[in-house]
């Protein structure tokens, strides 16, 4: 097979950098995008702001005691979209093929380009120029064989940077990475790897197909051919997104409704984050529940407008939970998603800013 030539563009702490960029006193200074001193959740941290350990989906008044001199900002999501349309636009330059996974990252395919450039490294830094140019806003690239090494790479030299995995360098670079590192395996797969003895890259190589199957399921083969440095997946320009949702398997099976809700919490969170990311909103909130005995349920309900806030879904799910109680079966799993997805506008106010306890899964 030919090898192919994939770039991963991620632009450096995106909406606090159109933040900076516009308004130059918050230039060198922490900033965190949405939430505010007393309720809601930061969107969106400047890298100033992350020297202190402030994360987006951190609930706001954990990040002023963070960092004291924290200055909120409300987010621009139309101004957000104009600029990401921008980058668009610069990519269509040298392909058509264009995945973009939200308003600020996406992978191109550059095996074959419309400028006839051999060297996928050149065509990064053509873009990374391009884009500070135009936008006067920095961009990270990765370049590499495949998608999953491609996002590894752009992460590695952030901000501003660029990095190469070759396909000699592939395998070995992968093996030495902690499996949280791994694009695609969140805290709750990660902290069940390493509770299967599975630490690093190394480790998940050194495991048989079958296992991975019987632990991990279908995702099982693609951690097993990962580990291997290996991603046939193509870069997909009309990929369009159905759905988006987040479940965690728990340690322990829960009983009551209180259990429950504490649990969904980051849940819904990480949905919502990645709604936010995006740009996206969707009408359908879907409750999964798997109980001890693996007996699955789903419970639905739509709405006739697009949902706007997290504790919106919140709400919703907890309306389609409660009926759900008591239950005689312990559950060991939840799961929350959000369907009927469009790219309505966010509503840009104080009160959808709501009070929201972020958790790690």
């Amino acid at each position: 097979m030919r090898v192919r030539k994939i770039i991963h563009i991620d632009m450096d702490a995106f909406y606090a950098s159109v933040e900076q960029r516009d308004n130059p006193e918050l230039r060198g200074k922490p900033v965190a995008v949405g939430g505010s001193r007393e309720r809601g959740v930061v969107a969106a941290a400047s890298y100033e702001a992350r020297k202190f350990g402030v994360r987006s989906a951190m609930p706001s008044v954990t990040a002023k005691r963070k960092c004291p001199e924290l200055i909120f900002v409300r987010h621009r999501f139309d101004v957000y979209r104009a600029i990401s349309l921008q980058i668009r636009e610069i990519f269509a330059e040298y392909t058509p093929l264009i995945e973009p996974l939200s308003l600020d990252e996406a992978y191109l395919d550059v095996t074959e380009n419309l400028k006839g450039i051999d060297s996928a490294t050149q065509i990064a830094e053509e873009i990374r120029a391009r884009i500070k140019a135009v936008t006067q806003l920095t961009a990270s690239a990765g370049v590499s064989y495949n998608k999953f090494l491609a996002k590894l790479a752009s992460d590695h030299r952030k901000p501003d940077g660029l990095f190469v995995i070759t396909p000699k360098m592939g395998p070995g670079f992968v093996e030495d990475l902690p499996v949280g590192r791994f694009h695609g395996i969140g805290p709750a797969t990660s902290a069940k790897m390493n509770g299967l003895g599975i630490q690093t890259g190394l480790d998940l190589r050194a495991q048989t197909l079958p296992f991975l199957q019987q632990h991990f399921g279908k995702a099982g083969t693609h951690y097993y051919w990962i580990s291997r440095g290996i991603d046939h997946r193509h870069v997909r320009p009309d990929r369009v997104r159905k759905s988006v949702g987040a479940e965690n398997t728990f340690s322990e099976d829960l009983f009551n409704s209180g259990e429950a809700e504490v649990e969904l919490q980051p849940i819904i969170a990480k949905v919502w984050r990645y709604c936010e990311k995006a740009g996206i909103r969707g009408r359908t909130v879907t409750l999964k529940v798997k109980f001890a005995d693996f007996q699955q349920i789903t419970r639905s309900r739509s709405l006739p407008q697009a949902v706007n806030s997290e504790a919106e879904i919140a709400q919703i799910v907890e309306t389609l939970m409660q009926p759900l109680f008591p239950v005689v079966k312990g559950i060991r799993l939840l799961g929350v998603t959000l369907s009927s997805l469009g790219e309505d506008a966010v509503e840009d106010s104080a009160e959808a800013e709501t009070p929201q306890l972020r958790l790690t899964l």
